[in-house]
Order: structure tokens, then sequence, then C-alpha cells
């Protein structure tokens, strides 16, 4: 797949909640995700089955109420980003809160190799 490609199907399932089916789809099986910040599984996870225990994590935690995500912005031929908007509630305590992350995808061979997550820390 072209990067576009990915990009567009990556942006398309999360609105469309096909976030799982496309790990297997768009990543590379070695591929690496980085979190701003530890929140408790260290910053980085290396491998698809790795990034669905991080997804597992935060369904586990949160419930997400309502969610808006960015069309893919393009540099060049091996990088895109994604915003994500999200109002979430924590299961634990049951508060709100607003979340908001900027996601940089890197891609090789038509896969995603690389994700990287920006946002605001406390």
């Amino acid at each position: 797949m072209k990067m576009m490609d990915v990009a567009n199907e990556l942006v398309a399932g999360c609105r469309e909640n096909r976030e799982l089916a496309n790990l297997d789809k768009l990543y590379a099986k070695d591929a690496v995700s980085v979190e701003a910040m530890d929140m408790g599984n260290g910053r980085e996870i290396t491998g698809v089955e790795g990034i669905k225990g991080k997804h597992a994590w935060f369904d586990s935690m949160y419930e997400i109420l309502s969610g808006e995500v960015s069309d893919p912005f393009p540099h060049g031929d091996d990088r895109f980003a994604v915003i994500f908007e999200m109002n979430a509630k924590s299961k634990e305590t049951g508060e709100t809160e607003v979340m908001k992350e900027v996601a940089v995808y890197h891609v090789a061979d038509g896969k995603i190799v690389r994700e990287e997550f920006f946002y605001a820390g406390e």
C-alpha cells in the first residue's frame, strides 16, 4: 500500500471502530509504539501483539463517550500525523476527561513501522 492509502485506512478504521482489525492489516509485525510518558507499562512497545495489549489496557481503563479523528496530515512519502480528540470516562473512578493527542506514523514497505504519540502532560 502507498503511504496515503495506509493513512486513509487508519483514519477510516478509527472512525468506524475497526482499530484492532487494522493492526494486523496496516502494521509491520515488529512495529514500535512510543508514548509521550510512561503510564505504568513503559513508554515503548515493540510488536503488533504488544500494541494490541496497549489497546486492551486502554479499553479496560476508559469508556469513550465521544471522539473525533482528523484527516491525515502527510509529511513526505513516509510519515503522516493524525489528531485524536475524545471525551472518556474512567472505568475506575467514573470521572470524565478530555483527551487530545497527536500521533505520528512512520510507513515503510506499505506498513506502519513506528507510531509516536504526543499529548499534554501534567
